[in-house]
């Protein structure tokens, strides 16, 4: 036999078939370590041992932020939400509410368009009107906004649009620009607690673009749909807060959520193109009584 023709063919076969998962498995850590080299190899430093480990760490870090996975997101919006949570809002806690507000929430993301993140519905015990949502599914709903909505299917629209804006991921290309505006996308990495800051900044400062409002509306528009809910009352909830708009105490959730009255044109025209015979959600006595511990307050 000759072995050289054996091994030699045998080894090539081998390669062959298992180059392409090769290059899948090494090639972003790969670019990580490239990346890291490049900036000691670039940079003018200090004549002192360098510290490789935390370069290549931040190298690897820099490709997830721009290529994030979903658990990453999940993990990332958990750090926000313990920050916020902790430091920024007051959670309304009450087990009845939250119970309520869970079952609409987890019926409105089962048929939305990221149906396996995990989501997160939390109550803000704030009394302006306005709702927001971080990366990796958590929504948060104020007080005032809950009670201002007249029915279910009025709140579950506010959800829906929430939910959104995770389907749309805005708040991760929001904190990506941000990043780069920031200068903080170099060479060097984006870390963790960096990352996490950006996330808390946003909230306070929170982005108003009228074209993720716009996708939000219309994503939301589709899971109300599926879900069940009466498509009118997302228009009728959009009105109520637009006949508010020209008084002292206008409802936040129109400043952070711009474009009202586009939004209420094209909400009703979807409506008029794509109409839906299910009304689920309009009874308010059942909307009211559900929400006693925070109406009675």
């Amino acid at each position: 036999m000759n072995w050289k023709s054996f091994f030699g063919s045998f080894f090539s076969s081998f390669f062959s078939k298992n180059l392409r998962a090769f290059r899948r498995r090494w090639f972003y850590p790969m670019v990580s370590v490239v990346v890291a080299l490049t900036l000691c190899l670039t940079t003018a430093l200090p004549s002192r041992a360098i510290d490789w480990l935390p370069l290549l760490l931040r190298g690897v870090q820099v490709i997830q932020l721009s290529n994030m996975s979903q658990r990453q997101e999940v993990e990332l919006g958990g750090q926000i939400n313990q920050q916020l949570t902790s430091r920024e809002v007051r959670l309304f806690r009450n087990p009845q509410v939250n119970s309520y507000i869970q079952q609409i929430g987890q019926r409105v993301a089962a048929v939305s368009d990221r149906p396996d993140l995990p989501y997160t519905f939390q109550i803000v015990d704030d009394e302006s009107v306005n709702a927001f949502t971080t990366m990796g599914g958590f929504i948060y709903l104020n007080t005032g906004l809950i009670k201002t909505a007249d029915n279910e299917a009025q709140l579950a629209s506010v959800i829906a649009h929430e939910i959104g804006h995770n389907g749309g991921k805005h708040m991760l290309k929001h904190m990506q620009r941000q990043a780069v505006q920031n200068g903080l996308l170099s060479v060097a990495g984006l870390d963790r607690s960096a990352a996490v800051q950006l996330g808390i900044d946003l909230f306070r400062n929170r982005p108003r673009s009228r074209e993720d409002e716009f996708d939000a509306d219309r994503r939301g528009f589709r899971t109300i749909s599926r879900a069940g809910y009466s498509q009118e009352e997302m228009v009728a909830f959009m009105k109520k807060l637009q006949a508010k708009s020209g008084r002292s105490s206008a409802p936040a959730f129109l400043s952070t959520h711009p474009a009202t009255g586009d939004r209420v044109t094209r909400l009703q025209s979807m409506v008029n193109s794509q109409p839906s015979n299910r009304r689920d959600g309009i009874d308010d006595t059942t909307y009211r009584t559900s929400l006693q511990p925070l109406l009675r307050r």
